[in-house]
């Protein structure tokens, strides 16, 4: 979508037609840090927030009850709705066709090699009936279908997910390109009849009666929503489990990769949380036209009968029948590392590649990924100077840099403990961060990039209004306001002086939603649009919570400000091209390796890397400042 919205006649091309966004394990979107991508995926003029508004079931904002830095919006989805509302939005893209084809192999041509530019270029695709899609740059896309093997018990068979053909000639072409390939593992419960389980036996979980959606351009959740249940898991289920862990996969040594650490199958809680005695078990509806019941928490490569036995020992599932059984999946990845900051591959000018294949796990981090890729690969052909989102412009680029700095050894999950900037990177201020970058390179409307900027001056009024005006106690609002805060007594004020809006804000015990009426009729008898503009409802909500945010919290902004700052200037130190770390004395074997497996652009990307010490960094910067005097005083004496 990125690409054609940018102006590209784009293809994409997917093994089956009808299952493009299929939901393959969670039917979910968002969730801690997660909620922050989509976010963010939306700001930059993406779809899958839009898409999610459209047709979840039940929304829930996470973290509420703590500081607005790691507040994250989850939404259950409807599972067929989401794929055939996805389709629809695809299908009404001009540039964008869609092709029913499985991908074999990649068409390259020589290049004459410059610097340290790779001497191989993409030139398209070809597909497996014998076809070529010539294209100027090809993204890479392939989840957990690249050579994909599903587990179940002692059974195996290749599969991309449950049901469907994998990729295997697209890995092989992979491995003959001398990609550093890889094998990563991760799973999904079973799915359970709804009409065979007892609810009354579990804890009902509701959404929240206001939704936050996850798209700025949404105007209000209106479809029906549904509820989740929780229960547990108990010692009996741990004993089916400990007592069939021999049939497991994971410890029969039948699968040998690692799969995701933070989202573990229940055989490894049993195992690794020995001391647990249970462990938390989510029944949510796959939709609301069907009876098929996701078990979250119970993700499962253990053999059917088995399965059986753990869902039939939790009260309320005695009579459960089930749908799909649970399974886990190995498929290959190639080591992010292979890539520069705009995913771009450093072997294979113009071949990008995003999602599981470079190692994350979660519909979100790929769905970031995806968007960047096709951004950077329209960008590419365009001949355009490529897209960077850096630590302190979203977890989008945190996530990002991660990947290419680190590499990974197990499936990668966004979490707001990897940002050293959270407090800047809230989900109310996505677009403040990331819309102009996407209006610039065309993948922001015009008609939506000016919603943005009536948002934004909104804000700025609001904002001034409340740093310009005081309280009048006289009035309606001040008396009650004054009132909550103990400061008036019979009529008089004890403050020495009226309060201005942002004083009263910055007050821990005093919340925006006491000041959004008197901060709408001041704006409107100033003739200023009120908070949430002509939308109203969600809007007013939204720019009103960014308000107090960024008054409450405005020293704290400040010293990120400061600390962006220092994390630039370290940014800025570009490493020149075809740099020789092997010419510094001082620095270990092992280091050199490193830096030039990873090759880092600039200073600040050489400090995140695994095992690289300050001191290493310090020597690299001290032989960058030697050969750029070097260079200068060369240029001065003529040579």
């Amino acid at each position: 979508m990125a690409s054609a919205r940018m102006g590209l006649k784009t293809a994409l091309a997917t093994i089956n037609l009808d299952l493009i966004c299929q939901m393959s394990c969670n039917p979910a979107v968002g969730g801690i840090a997660k909620g922050h991508l989509v976010r963010e995926v939306d700001a930059l003029g993406g779809v899958m927030g839009e898409v999610i508004d459209a047709t979840g079931i039940q929304f829930r904002l996470l973290n509420s009850s703590r500081g607005p830095a790691v507040w994250s919006p989850r939404a259950q989805a409807d599972k067929k709705a989401y794929r055939i509302k996805m389709r629809q939005v695809l299908e009404s893209e001009p540039n964008l066709r869609i092709k029913q084809a499985e991908v074999v192999d990649l068409i390259l041509e020589n290049v004459e090699a410059m610097s340290e530019s790779p001497s191989r270029r993409i030139r398209g695709v070809r597909l497996r009936d014998g076809r070529v899609v010539e294209a100027g740059a090809v993204v890479i896309t392939t989840g957990t279908f690249l050579n994909g093997l599903i587990h179940c018990g002692e059974q195996t068979y290749a599969a991309g997910r449950s049901g469907e053909m994998p990729s295997v000639m697209l890995g092989e072409a992979l491995r003959k390109l001398s990609f550093e390939v890889g094998r990563l593992k991760t799973g999904t419960p079973p799915r359970l009849d709804a009409r065979t389980i007892d609810f009354s036996q579990f804890q009902t979980q509701a959404g929240d009666p206001v939704s936050t959606p996850f798209s700025f351009r949404t105007r209000a959740i209106t479809q029906p929503q549904a509820v989740c249940w929780v229960t547990s898991t108990n010692e009996e289920t741990h004993r089916v489990i400990r007592e069939n862990l021999h049939r497991s996969p994971l410890y029969s040594g039948q699968i040998q990769s690692r799969g995701p650490r933070y989202c573990p199958s229940i055989e490894d809680k049993v195992v690794k949380f020995a001391d647990k005695p249970r462990h938390q078990i989510f029944l949510e509806p796959e939709g609301l036209d069907t009876n098929e019941i996701y078990v979250n928490g119970m993700s499962t490569s253990m053999p059917i009968d088995v399965q059986m036995a753990m869902v039939k020992s939790i009260p309320g599932l005695e009579n459960a029948d089930m749908i799909r059984p649970g399974y886990a999946i190995e498929y290959d990845m190639v080591q992010p590392t292979e890539l520069t900051p705009w995913l771009e591959t450093k072997k294979i000018q113009n071949l990008f590649l995003a999602g599981q294949i470079n190692g994350t796990t979660g519909y979100e981090e790929a769905a970031c990924q995806g968007i960047m890729a096709g951004i950077n690969a329209a960008l590419r052909v365009q001949n355009r100077e490529p897209l960077i989102i850096d630590r302190s412009q979203g977890y989008t680029g945190i996530l990002i840099d991660d990947l290419v700095s680190k590499g990974v050894d197990e499936p990668y999950r966004m979490f707001t403990s990897r940002a050293e900037f959270r407090l800047r990177l809230r989900i109310d201020n996505a677009d403040e961060r990331l819309t102009p970058l996407g209006y610039k390179v065309g993948t922001i409307r015009q008609k939506d990039y000016e919603a943005f900027l009536e948002k934004q001056r909104r804000i700025s009024a609001a904002a001034k209004f409340l740093l310009e005006t005081r309280l009048d106690p006289a009035s309606r609002a001040g008396r009650e306001i004054y009132a909550k805060l103990g400061l008036m007594n019979g009529g008089e004020l004890l403050a020495p002086a009226p309060l201005t809006g942002a004083q009263l804000l910055r007050r821990p015990e005093m919340n925006v939603e006491d000041l959004t009426a008197w901060i709408n009729e001041a704006l409107a008898a100033q003739d200023l649009a009120p908070l949430g503009g002509s939308g109203g409802g969600l809007f007013v909500r939204e720019e009103a919570r960014r308000l107090e945010t960024d008054f409450k919290y405005e020293g704290y902004l400040q010293q990120q400000e400061r600390q962006v700052e220092r994390m630039k200037r370290a940014e800025a130190r570009r490493i020149p091209d075809g740099f020789d770390y092997h010419k510094i004395s001082g620095l270990s074997r092992e280091v050199v390796e490193k830096f030039t497996k990873v090759r880092p652009l600039t200073l600040g990307q050489a400090m995140r890397i695994p095992g690289i010490t300050p001191a290493a960094v310090s020597l690299v910067n001290i032989y960058i400042e030697i050969l750029q005097r070097r260079g200068a005083q060369e240029q001065a004496s003529g040579v």
